[in-house]
């Protein structure tokens, strides 16, 4: 492989990323269609999960697809679903090469993707751009591999490590920018995720804000114990536009279910949501991504769980004060940045405030 596998590769990762917390239960795969070093098709999962990468790119490259090589950052699938196999789709086309970034492993795929094709005669190559390849498919690796979504925790905070200015008390601590960056990022999840407390201190919607990014709203994810969601919150009033899904150990809440909220059975722990349970239940439901927004209880319970695999720090520049409340529940950031389990994989400034990114280290 060379330079412009590598680029052609690129893009295809690039598309792959269009539909980021979009695609439901399937992974979003990118694909382009190269004949005698031109573009001839390119394509991505569509919303929802169908049409694959491979089947849109297939269409668009018409009668140049036969001896063209695609470039596909998953495996094509071989089996039977609701729609053929991508691999078979691949091989009536003509195709001569293919080129992907990783194996699927999907039981259902696993090597028989590649292996279909290799027995029609077509050369296969995998492997290309992989490292990029496995963080834009976290989400979908995690819940095929771990049988739980790719968890990001995001902690908004203060100069001094504090997320409000009292216990119970909404403080706005991020800039423009930052609250703007917050809302794309949510565009990319299947899932936002709070606790129960936050959603009584702040009574917060979730949704995605960003003009032309509405739709794109994840679903809102909330660790309730005893199904104490007021019915008159505002995530309630809106749970027949964008889901509502309750974490919970109550049997039962006919006034939240009449609203639309639907609640998840957890076992428990102490009396409490089981997180690791509750995550497990929402992979059983094609979550690949979480994003994990609050509060303090809820950031250090999954920091203690061993369940995050990244963290989204944003540090503003003014302080709140001792008598605010600590971002991680009595934990100090430390546990963050001087923690082994974790590494700073970036950092940028979002107007006025410092977004640190850190990576689970293996």
């Amino acid at each position: 492989m060379d330079q412009s596998d590598q680029r052609w590769m690129e893009h295809a990762l690039r598309l792959g990323r269009r539909n980021l917390g979009a695609t439901g239960a399937n992974p979003a795969v990118g694909c382009v269609i190269v004949a005698g070093g031109q573009l001839a098709g390119a394509g991505w999962t569509e919303i929802g999960g169908r049409p694959h990468a491979e089947t849109r790119a297939i269409a668009m490259a018409g009668d140049r697809v036969r001896g063209a090589t695609a470039y596909v950052t998953l495996e094509p699938c071989s089996h039977h679903g609701r729609t053929p196999p991508c691999a078979e789709a691949l091989i009536a086309a003509g195709v001569s090469r293919v080129v992907t970034s990783l194996e699927d492993p999907d039981p259902r795929v696993s090597g028989r993707g590649h292996a279909a094709l290799a027995a029609a005669g077509i050369v296969v190559e995998t492997g290309l751009l992989a490292g990029q390849a496995r963080h834009d498919l976290a989400g979908y690796l995690s819940r095929i591999m771990r049988k739980r979504p790719y968890i990001t925790l995001k902690l908004a905070v203060s100069a001094d490590g504090k997320i409000a200015a009292a216990p119970g008390s909404p403080t706005a601590i991020s800039g423009e920018a930052a609250r703007n960056w917050v809302h794309a990022l949510r565009a990319e999840v299947d899932a936002v995720m709070v606790g129960v407390s936050t959603v009584l201190a702040d009574d917060p919607l979730l949704t995605c804000r960003l003009a032309g990014l509405e739709q794109r709203s994840p679903v809102r994810v909330v660790s309730d114990s005893r199904a104490s969601l007021p019915p008159d919150s505002r995530l309630a009033l809106d749970a027949a536009a964008v889901p509502v899904w309750l974490l919970t150990l109550a049997g039962e809440a006919p006034a939240l279910a009449e609203l639309g909220v639907v609640l998840i059975g957890c076992a428990a722990t102490d009396g409490k949501v089981d997180l690791a349970d509750g995550l497990r239940r929402l992979a059983e439901r094609g979550i690949n991504r979480v994003l994990a927004e609050g509060g303090a209880r809820m950031a250090r319970a999954l920091l203690e769980a061993d369940l995050v695999d990244e963290i989204l720090l944003l540090e503003a520049s003014k302080e709140l004060g001792p008598g605010g409340l600590d971002a991680l529940g009595g934990l100090p950031l430390s546990a963050i940045t001087a923690s082994p389990l974790f590494r700073l994989a970036g950092q940028e400034w979002l107007g006025q405030d410092r977004l640190s990114v850190y990576e689970r280290v293996g």
